[in-house]
């Protein structure tokens, strides 16, 4: 007999936006492997549960993907529910698809517990629907990231096809990015919204074009960031740059 493997999207960042599917499951956990980033308060919920870190930062070293699906296949022989919490949503940049192959193959019963993704949560944040009537009929996901083994990434075309474009992992590539897109036809005054920790307390959120993309994210923390790149930015950007310039006109008294 084996337990049940839960593959499940810890959310954007902020706890309460956690599935109550999730939270359920969490409490009930006899283990944990967990993201790097995964909210303490979401951690928090798995009570008797045992965490291990299997940190995944974008450009940065991290646990060999095949030590973590060996990690979990031991795991669901040993305990009854058996968590493995990513960031975001599970089925969107997180490399499930190989722990889900590698648990078939294992013959380890296995759950999806789908979470917010991170687009989800900044299109929320700055009030912009990634979609809008007349304006934005395609949107894409893409990152440019890709490991070495991975094929080519023609993750630009997809940006070039879409009426709305949101880069996963993006922030320190921004000068590629940036470039790639102007080289093959994107005009360099395409409205671009960059945040930083969508849903948490700490969060930034810049504005600018695509021109500016890369001093936009200079200015990022270490915190995970998405771009948002397209026309549905525009009238946020301008109404933006309105009340900025509102407050900077205001007398130092009245700013309080």
């Amino acid at each position: 007999m084996t337990g049940t493997v839960y593959l499940i999207g810890a959310g954007p960042g902020a706890p309460d936006l956690l599935t109550l599917r999730a939270a359920r499951v969490l409490e009930r956990a006899d283990i944990v492997f967990h993201d790097a980033l995964v909210h303490p308060e979401t951690l928090a919920l798995a009570v008797r549960a045992e965490k291990v870190e299997t940190g995944k930062r974008s450009g940065r070293r991290s646990t060999a993907q095949k030590f973590i699906n060996k990690r979990l296949i031991d795991a669901a022989r040993k305990h009854d529910v058996v968590v493995r919490l990513k960031g975001g949503d599970p089925m969107l940049f997180g490399r499930v698809q190989e722990e889900i192959e590698a648990l078939r193959a294992g013959h380890i019963p296995f759950q999806i517990v789908p979470g917010v993704t991170a687009a989800s949560a900044a299109a929320a944040q700055i009030g912009v629907s990634l979609t809008r009537r007349g304006l934005s009929r395609h949107v894409t996901f893409v990152t440019p990231r890709a490991a070495p083994e991975e094929p080519a990434n023609d993750w630009a075309a997809s940006v070039l096809a879409a009426d709305t474009a949101v880069i996963y992992m993006g922030a320190g590539l921004a000068q590629s990015i940036a470039d790639t897109l102007i080289a093959r036809g994107k005009p360099a005054d395409t409205p671009v919204g960059l945040v930083e920790d969508a849903s948490l307390p700490g969060s930034r959120v810049r504005y600018g074009m695509l021109r500016d993309l890369a001093p936009m994210a200079a200015l990022c923390g270490a915190g995970p960031a998405v771009i948002i790149l397209g026309d549905v930015l525009r009238e946020t950007m301008q109404q933006d740059a309105v009340e900025s310039l509102v407050f900077a006109r205001l007398p130092h008294r009245a700013r309080a």
